[in-house]
């Protein structure tokens, strides 16, 4: 979802109900539509006939007008529901966002950090529950269609929208996805409670100008990796649609991927009511200049497979223009609306739009918002997510009854944050809170926010810079001469140089006021699309520093170069160039880490929280550009272990870090995400043994980012990304946790019937404590035609024992989920062979191992005298993948001295003739060689390719080949730049 320039508006239920706003009207029986006895199709069929034309394209902007005469109410897709509902927007308000006061849970990585799918399905239930309370409270903000989750695979840790993810993994995404979005929709799938959509189809895991950057996906990449993640929710019927991300995949918007119809609606026979991110239609026309106009535009991408457009707010206007003008142009036929109508239909009838009654939620109200059993849930969901990475020498769990001081210490020490996709918290447990209320009044509790506290004097003035001390603030200026309170603010350094300055006079943060030229002391915490509470101190030769505003807008060219902050005429600091900046000193009233030190001195435990800002450290639109704590959270835990041996350090962030001098000098680090309201009372479970901790991570953590490769490269295979192929030492690999107890493995029992490999173990508990285990079992291809995983998760069990208490893990997959695609026939192919079964407690802790014979096929030797598709290569260097025409097909983009290789091909006893499709649309020739062996083998031929004038007009060329016998690999070597599509060796 993209930003919606809108002031966010915070009304919580009560508010809303005093407003007025009721839930649905209910209308009588007076349409076969309206009839819930009759089938789906009946009343879809039914409606459609009785809708105009004008109607039918009424409903396919994301403001669904109603339709009086027929007694349809409006409709609305798209509330955001990724870890709670999140927030709406109004059409009433200008499409205000309306932010939700509900049940917040663990952010999406937390949820899926449980690995337990049966928990996750009922946080989805509770999911679901609230979206219909606040449907009930108003409709017309909050809609029952709801965008989550995402499952786009954690390829990448420094992906900006990592928080929203679930794993780098395709089945435990899916496993994650499908419990959620079944949750959300309730049992019976004909009559749903809430609509789940997937976001971002496809091979979104990049922010930086995403929506014109293209994510190279080769036919195994995407068929074994990426499809995975969105199929398993889809096949199961557990997600109504999918959301099409704005990058392009092979050259090609995915707003206009013919996948939508093609592959995603493949997967169910369920009607799918797919959408389009915000604002992606018009990229069409602008950033991605694919379509000269949105006629055009509009057409394809509703013959494509998207049903629904979110785009221009809340003004239909353009998009009812757009079709209405394809229709009349010929580039839409009747039907094609007719389909895109009748898939929005058909999920309005199963959320029982048209029922006279409402459908069978119609009478969940708001009392299930933020509900005790919610909270608990929360509680209970944010216990399970909780990771132990390290606990040396049992520092964990803390004992209550002999620790009787503790010292908490850290940004993160006393403040909960929320994310872009987070309702507001109705109630905060703080870690302070939580560890405080689980000593009682038996134990001391000291603590530190561990920042610099500094007042700013203009050394030309000798004025400090003042902030308001009401609940509003006030414009910072220059006036105070002394460093009082009105002058001083709490310095949190979030990294790269990024600082947030909360100001001590009203407890509020910085920034740029209503996009203004001044900055005001008025905010609870960082926020916004356009986070402007950002600064940076730039410390010049003189000593004295400049106040940059960092809001990440002021990265934006049209920003200007209006960056920094002086006094004006009256004192009142105002945005200025550089040159034109007030020069300050910096006072520094206390040391942060001084603070902290004196507060864990004697404690019996020292518990440090540091991590992130969502709204700061990667999000939507922002990429991380180093996995590395703040330099300042470094130095506070370093200072922290030295002044007390007794440290814990909790991280609360999203995503992998390089904790390695953590990792190796402090006794017991556990990580969780940003859990929500409950978060304090979770870590107080999880540091005094409340809560044994049982849950692992679901991606790699790298010891550095230097290791990896560019953020776009999406070819795991080639370059080795995830656990899947990664080879070098990981600090935390993937499936990796600690407990409290401690599991033994044996009895590894694995056996095939029919068309399913079941794998029993057993696990005893041989602690203390009980606990739960997460079994995990991955398999190992030894021996394929095409290079495999080092290894793959197929099945895991969350497994909970008491002491000395024994259970059988059964873990079960299907032998179809062996195969990979085999390129040289365009199918998924089960290879004959032996397979090694791992189960362990991670990804690199198998306990037990066995071997299981599979009998399926032997890929033959390529058969390069059939038409064969240039982007089923087994192996390539420099190519890019691109559209073979702007409807569907991909071809292969080449320079000079890009090469393309096809493996073991058969040529028999001479291949005589090289045809290939090509096009080039830059003057002059090119050509293609075909070589064996090598990219330096022998030469076998060289066809010559002209130019075509458009990149998208093919004609044949062809060669001659010599001495194209027997079996060889064979290159393709290009020179010049050109497309390939198609070619034959006959």
């Amino acid at each position: 979802m993209k930003f919606r320039p809108r002031v966010s508006v915070m009304l919580g239920v009560a508010m809303l109900a005093s407003l007025g706003l009721s839930g649905p009207a209910h209308a009588k029986e007076t349409y076969p539509f309206q009839n819930p006895r009759l089938p789906l199709k009946t009343r879809v069929d039914d409606l459609l006939k009785r809708l105009t034309v004008d109607e039918k394209i009424s409903l396919l902007h994301q403001y669904e007008p109603a339709i009086p005469r027929l007694g349809i109410k409006p409709f609305k897709t798209g509330t955001e529901g990724l870890h709670g509902v999140a927030w709406s927007t109004d059409i009433h308000n200008n499409g205000a966002v309306v932010t939700a006061n509900g049940t917040v849970f663990p952010q999406a990585i937390g949820l899926a950090s449980t690995w337990n799918p049966a928990l996750i399905k009922k946080v989805g239930s509770a999911v679901g529950d609230e979206a219909r309370g606040f449907n009930s409270v108003n409709p017309d903000v909050w809609g029952l269609q709801l965008w989550a989750p995402v499952v786009n695979l954690l390829r990448d840790p420094r992906w900006g929208r990592n928080e929203e993810g679930y794993s780098e993994d395709p089945y435990l995404t899916g496993a994650i996805s499908t419990a959620y979005g079944s949750g959300i929709e309730g049992p019976d799938k004909d009559h749903l409670k809430a609509a789940p959509v997937l976001k971002h189809y496809l091979a979104n895991n990049n922010e930086v100008n995403r929506d014109i950057t293209s994510s190279d996906l080769r036919p195994r990449v995407k068929k074994e990796y990426d499809e995975k993640a969105f199929s398993p929710a889809i096949s199961a019927d557990a997600a109504t649609g999918v959301m099409a991300s704005y990058n392009l995949v092979n050259g090609r918007p995915n707003t206009v991927s013919p996948d939508l119809n093609d592959v995603v609606r493949s997967w169910t026979k369920r009607d799918l009511l797919n959408v389009t991110d915000a604002g992606a239609p018009n990229n069409l026309t602008g950033s991605e200049k694919y379509y000269a106009t949105q006629p055009e535009a509009d057409a394809a991408l509703i013959k494509a497979g998207l049903d629904s457009f979110t785009v221009d707010d809340t003004n239909a206007g353009p998009t009812t223009a757009a079709v209405k003008s394809a229709l009349s142009q010929g580039l839409l036929k009747q039907s094609d609306l007719d389909t895109a109508v009748s898939h929005i239909l058909s999920l309005r009838v199963r959320l029982g739009d048209f029922d006279p009654d409402g459908g069978p939620y119609a009478k969940i109200g708001k009392d299930v918002i933020n509900s005790p059993a919610n909270q608990a849930l929360a509680r209970q969901t944010a216990d399970q997510a909780a990771v132990l990475l390290k606990n040396s020498g049992n520092a964990l769990p803390l004992d209550a009854a002999k620790t009787k001081k503790v010292a908490v210490v850290g940004p993160l020490e006393k403040t909960l944050y929320t994310d872009w996709y987070s309702g507001s918290l109705p109630y905060k447990v703080t870690p302070l809170d939580g560890i405080k209320q689980r000593l009682g009044a038996a134990g001391t509790v000291t603590d530190s926010e561990a920042a610099d506290r500094i007042a700013l004097k203009d050394v030309k003035t000798g004025k400090y810079i003042t902030a308001g001390t009401g609940a509003s603030g006030a414009a910072l200026k220059e006036s105070a001469t002394s460093a009082d309170t009105t002058t001083q603010f709490d310095a949190f350094d979030w990294g790269q140089g990024k600082l947030t300055l909360r100001s001590v006079a009203n407890g509020k943060y910085a920034g740029r006021y209503n996009w203004g030229d001044t900055m005001v002391n008025d905010q609870d915490q960082p926020n916004g699309w356009f986070v402007q509470q950002m600064f940076s101190l730039e410390k010049q030769d003189d000593g004295s520093y400049l106040l940059r505003y960092s809001g990440y807008e002021a990265d934006e060219s049209w920003f200007g170069d209006k960056k920094y902050l002086k006094a004006s005429d009256d004192g009142t600091l105002v945005l200025a160039t550089k040159d034109d900046a007030s020069h300050f000193s910096k006072d520094t009233i206390s040391s942060g880490a001084d603070e902290a030190v004196k507060a864990v001195k004697g404690a019996d435990a020292a518990v440090v929280v540091i991590g992130s800002m969502p709204f700061i450290n990667g999000r939507e639109a922002h990429d991380r550009t180093t996995m590395a704590l703040a330099e300042s959270q470094e130095n506070l835990i370093k200072a922290v272990r030295a002044a007390n041996p007794n440290t814990v350090l909790v991280v609360e962030n999203s995503y992998p870090t390089t904790l390695n001098w953590e990792q190796e000098n402090v006794p017991a680090i556990l990580w969780t995400t940003h859990a929500g309201a409950e978060t304090g009372h979770a870590l107080a479970d999880t540091l005094f043994g409340d809560s044994n901790p049982a849950g692992r991570l679901t991606q790699t953590w790298y010891r550095s980012e230097s290791g990896l490769p560019d953020i776009l490269d999406y070819d795991i295979i080639k370059s080795d990304r995830t656990y899947l192929y990664y080879k070098g030492q990981t600090l935390y690999p993937f499936g990796y946790g600690l407990s409290y107890t401690s599991f033994r493995y044996g009895g590894l029992h694995v056996s095939r019937a029919g068309g399913q490999i079941t794998a029993t173990v057993q696990v005893t508990n041989t602690g203390k404590r009980a606990g739960d285990e997460v079994v995990q079992l991955y398999t190992h291809q030894r021996t394929s035609r095409d290079k495999q995983p080092v290894k793959q998760l197929r099945a895991f069990q969350r497994v909970h024992l008491n002491p000395g208490q024994t259970a059988t893990a059964r873990l079960t997959f299907k032998v179809s989920d062996l195969a990979h695609w085999d390129v040289t026939r365009d199918k998924n192919v089960v290879e004959t062979g032996t397979y090694d079964v791992q189960v362990g407690s991670s990804s690199a802790d198998v306990r037990q191992r066995s071997a299981v014979r599979v009998q399926g096929e032997t890929i033959p030797a390529r058969n390069l005298a059939a038409q064969t598709r240039a982007v089923d290569f087994d192996d390539y260097q420099g190519v890019r993948l691109v559209d073979e025409t702007k409807v569907r097909g991909d071809a292969v983009g080449a320079t000079d001295g890009n090469w393309i290789k096809f493996a073991d091909a058969s040529l028999g006893s001479g291949a005589a003739t090289f045809t290939a499709a090509a096009a080039k649309a830059s003057a002059g020739t090119g050509s293609i060689e075909v070589r064996l062996d090598s990219p330096t083998g022998p030469l076998a031929g060289t066809a010559t390719v002209s130019s075509t004038g458009d990149v998208y007009k093919y004609a044949t060329t062809t060669a001659a080949l010599h001495g194209a016998t027997g079996r060889h690999d064979v290159y393709l070597v290009f020179h010049g730049d050109l497309r390939v599509s198609a070619f034959s060796l006959k």
